[in-house]
């Protein structure tokens, strides 16, 4: 006997966070499954961390400074140590080749997917929890690294159905931004507050265009500057001149990559890191066009990636076609992740420096752009063959059934509730079953089965006009000796998707 709370509570998932269904698991994991193919095809090697780190591996380089608990989730266990869920699978990475760093061969290729967490304000696309897909080399100072990872991000995207055209991979150098702070007087440690509010303002160029960028280097910037209502961002408080010299950076960009190199060496001329960046950035152009990604690989000033330990060559992949957002307005897709050299994180756990550079893509964000192309989420994913029980009494005889077909490999299940058979073929239909096995009395005593082929039911109740012979040549019901259960079914299964329309 089962009794009812008398005040029951509400059922509501934490806000940030989401659920997820059969259908988008399974279109998350075919995606990963093609993009962990290209990362081994690159040469790159799983690897796992947990989801827990100490905090202060973390260190400073947190998402979100401004907040108490500073952007991560936190806690602390038995021994008062301070422990956080991760917020990127980098810092975890550095980690683990810090630790392990005399076994590990070098440069260390290695890819990994996982969730990661932001206590960060929720909002639409803006979740608390998210999954990314990270690939690394740690180990190697050359920028031929960074090449190697746009040239794989841009066949990562491809090898999902991504049109060649539809992305573009853009490339820019943290150095260069370097040479531009020195150059208006942001220099130094003092000042990497002040920086890191440039690097956020310039990173929502796409987001706020050029006039609400100005405003972030400035005095700051209403969520909706007309009326100045919303929430208000303080700014950098940069003076009009030294504004103008980092929007130059950012609308450096040409036709060509050697012309947009030009300009950016124009504006670090007095050389320094800001010269090694372009230099570094002319590197990088030379190896693309010469392994044939011209076309797909961009320099782009406009790329600065909104965390501080960022230390030279910085890329992101952007979808270029257009999507209806939550407001119905047409907008980019945009980006679908990022990355770049970070030589300074794992060198924080070490007495010596480590190059390193590495991708993260965004699972879900890149999941939804698939599903706007059609290329994944489509029709439901097929169910189980379910087995109805007509005879409780003879519920061994459904358990052999059911048995029988996983033995040769056919996904199926017993309905293992109380209701009768009406509501057991509802059950299998919102299953999204393909067939359901009937077996009453009168069927064991004949030694017989009936077999209903629920994706027909499903055609037909469609009206579709074609395919008429396909259909015709398959009956909605069949009636089959109880030892041709699985012969039956494994022929109707291979028969049940239709040929494609001429």
């Amino acid at each position: 006997m089962t009794t009812t709370p008398s005040n029951p509570k509400a059922a509501r998932v934490p806000r940030g966070f989401v659920d997820r269904t059969a259908d988008e698991i399974r279109a998350a994991e075919a995606m990963m499954r093609t993009i962990r193919e290209t990362y081994e095809l690159y040469g790159f090697e799983p690897v796992e961390t947990p989801l827990v780190e100490y905090t202060d591996a973390l260190g400073k380089f947190l998402p979100d400074q401004d907040r108490p608990n500073e952007g991560v989730f936190s806690f602390q266990d038995d021994d008062e140590q301070w422990l956080s869920l991760r917020y990127d699978l980098t810092a975890p990475l550095a980690r683990y080749v810090a630790e392990n760093f005399e076994r590990l061969a070098k440069p260390y290729r290695s890819y990994r997917a996982g969730w990661v967490f932001r206590n960060e304000k929720p909002g639409p696309g803006r979740f608390r929890q998210f999954m990314q897909f990270d690939a690394d080399t740690v180990g190697a100072p050359s920028v031929a690294a960074d090449a190697e990872m746009c040239m794989m991000m841009a066949d990562t995207l491809e090898a999902l159905g991504i049109a060649r055209g539809q992305y573009v991979i853009r490339v820019n150098n943290r150095k260069v931004l370097d040479g531009v702070m020195e150059a208006i007087g942001l220099a130094g440690e003092e000042n990497a507050d002040k920086r890191l509010t440039v690097l956020r303002a310039i990173d929502k160029l796409d987001k706020i265009g050029p006039d609400g960028v100005r405003d972030l280097l400035g005095a700051g910037r209403w969520e909706n500057p007309d009326d100045k209502s919303g929430d208000y961002t303080k700014g950098a408080g940069l003076d009009a001149a030294a504004a103008d010299t980092v929007l130059a950076f950012v609308a450096a960009g040409a036709e060509s990559a050697a012309a947009t190199i030009a300009n950016l060496a124009a504006l670090v001329a007095s050389g320094g890191r800001g010269s090694e960046g372009a230099g570094e950035l002319a590197t990088i152009g030379e190896l693309i066009d010469a392994a044939g990604y011209g076309d797909r690989v961009r320099i782009d000033p406009s790329v600065v990636r909104g965390l501080e330990y960022y230390t030279g060559p910085v890329y992101e992949a952007e979808l270029l076609f257009d999507v209806t957002n939550d407001e119905g307005q047409t907008v980019r897709f945009g980006s679908v992740g990022g990355g770049g050299r970070y030589d300074g994180l794992v060198g924080r756990f070490m007495k010596e420096n480590v190059p390193a550079t590495g991708f993260s893509i965004g699972v879900s964000r890149l999941a939804a752009a698939l599903k706007s192309l059609g290329k994944i989420g489509g029709e439901a994913s097929r169910g189980p063959v379910v087995v109805l029980v007509m005879d409780r009494s003879a519920i061994a005889s459904y358990q052999a059934m059911v048995a029988e077909l996983r033995a040769a490999g056919i996904r199926a299940e017993m309905y293992l509730g109380s209701s009768g058979m009406k509501p057991q073929m509802k059950y299998a239909d919102r299953r999204n079953a393909p067939l359901a096995i009937i077996e009453g009395s009168n069927e064991r005593e004949a030694g017989e089965v009936q077999i209903k082929d629920l994706d027909l039911g499903k055609e037909l109740s469609k009206g579709i006009a074609d395919n008429e012979t396909w259909r015709a040549s398959r009956p909605a019901q069949v009636t089959v000796k109880r030892a041709d259960l699985v012969a039956e079914v494994q022929r109707m299964l291979a028969a049940a998707v239709p040929p494609a329309s001429e």
